[in-house]
């Protein structure tokens, strides 16, 4: 690292949205130090993850050619699931062996060390296994630059971006932000399961570089608010499961690994993995609060992106194209203030916002505005009832017993009235206007 402590930019974090705020700034001429508390960017992710093509294409169009992608996805499952089968939809499309797919499978700890590695290759500076312990301010309380655990008296800069993830410890610290709370993340557990290339092909009917995503919900999660999912990686299989960790707090009834290992069991998912070995496992938090658990995003000297900002979409299972697309947006902000000769003050960093307001980020944030808390409230009956109801449904039209199809259909809306009565129509209300 050269001798300078005084920088145009510090972002703390080597994420997605990290690498990417730091790679555009860098890109454009900035004089950027990027500070990573891992051994290097990427060393805390062992999971898989789905990487959004576009938001990364808009920083560097030939990614394809060098990053560490697994599969391109061609198949997307999403199942209902009670307790021994799913009810589901399916999509597949051979459009999706296009020259440059949409969507890929990643592992994390390769991916990010390779983003990295761009950003260090367009001039930023990177120190690694460096933790930032508080923002530095002057007499006005402007952020001026952070501290860390390094010897010295800090490292300064116009503006400091927050890439630091969901905890946002340095920004809890410095009251820049309030702490989590409980009904705005979930606790995810994952797992990485291996098998050979051939295997993984021959059970999901792929071949070559496809892959599939399974995306479940239902019985699963024991009538908490959670998802579970399946990612197909070249020689490797991506499993986990998470739930609000309100909902783990209030029921109390198993860890958040006793339900991986349910969901690894449940028979739709154990011949799937069967013969794989288990090497790799992680837990973290991610944000699902959605657009009302937003915190304040700019201030003087500071701007926050990615998971900092809690920027999921849950409803979709998107966040790397939002971190990216949020770090790219607050380092083109930061750009033009400085070509402009402007400061970077909590007025003028309130660009960013508006830059989100005009892109997909937030407008898919406030679609779903209404989704968490809808989900707060009737999530044991969305979680647990309507899949058994699903899967009930399923069962009794699909055997052929001898009933008649009109007795058929009586049983099935018996047996949802007698479950659910008029609260069929209030929960599809609920829903309509909590997904508009």
């Amino acid at each position: 690292m050269s001798n300078t402590t005084r920088f145009d930019a510090i972002v703390v974090g080597a994420g997605p949205s990290g690498n990417a705020a730091a790679y555009t700034m860098a890109r454009a001429g900035l004089n950027v130090l990027q500070i990573e508390r891992g051994e290097y960017a990427g060393s805390k992710n062992v999971q898989g993850a789905i990487l959004y093509a576009d938001a990364l294409e808009q920083m560097i169009p030939d990614f394809r050619e060098e990053a560490p992608l697994e599969r391109h996805i061609v198949e997307q499952r999403i199942w209902m699931m009670d307790d021994k089968g799913h009810t589901g939809m399916h999509h597949r499309s051979d459009d999706y062996n296009e020259e440059r797919p949409n969507r890929y499978t990643i592992i994390r700890a390769q991916f990010d060390k390779w983003f990295n590695r761009q950003v260090r290759d367009a001039g930023a500076t990177v120190l690694y296994e460096t933790t930032v312990t508080d923002l530095l301010r002057d007499a006005q309380g402007r952020v001026i630059g952070v501290q860390t655990d390094r010897e010295g008296d800090g490292y300064y800069a116009d503006v400091v971006v927050l890439a630091e993830g969901v905890n946002a410890l340095v920004g809890q610290r410095s009251g820049l932000r309030p702490e989590l709370r409980a009904e705005d993340v979930a606790l995810a557990v994952k797992e990485m399961h291996f098998l050979p290339q051939e295997t993984i092909e021959s059970r999901f009917n792929i071949t070559g570089g496809e892959g599939v995503v399974i995306e479940a919900m239902g019985t699963i999660t024991e009538g908490m608010v959670g998802t579970a999912f399946l990612y197909t990686n070249r020689e490797s299989i991506s499993i986990g499961i998470g739930c609000l960790v309100s909902d783990l707090s209030r029921v109390g009834k198993c860890s958040p690994y006793q339900l991986l290992d349910r969901f690894k069991a449940h028979p739709s998912i154990r011949s799937l993995l069967e013969g794989s070995e288990m090497k790799e496992y992680a837990a973290h938090l991610i944000p699902e609060g959605g657009y009302r658990a937003i915190p304040e995003l700019a201030g003087d000297g500071w701007i926050a992106v990615g998971d900092a900002g809690h920027f999921v979409n849950a409803v979709h299972r998107e966040g790397s194209n939002l971190a990216m697309t949020t770090g790219r947006l607050a380092a083109e902000t930061i750009i033009d203030l400085r070509r402009q000769e402007q400061r970077c003050t909590r007025q003028a960093l309130g660009a960013y916002r508006k830059r989100l307001e005009n892109s997909f980020v937030m407008k898919d944030m406030k679609k779903y505005k209404d989704v968490p808390r809808m989900l707060e409230k009737q999530g044991s009956t969305i979680m647990d009832l309507y899949p058994r109801l699903m899967n009930g449904a399923a069962q009794t039209w699909f055997r052929v017993d001898g009933r008649d199809k009109k007795a058929k259909e009586n049983a099935i809306v018996k047996a949802a009235w007698h479950a659910r009565g008029l609260g069929l129509l209030g929960d599809a209300v609920k829903l309509a206007r909590a997904w508009r």
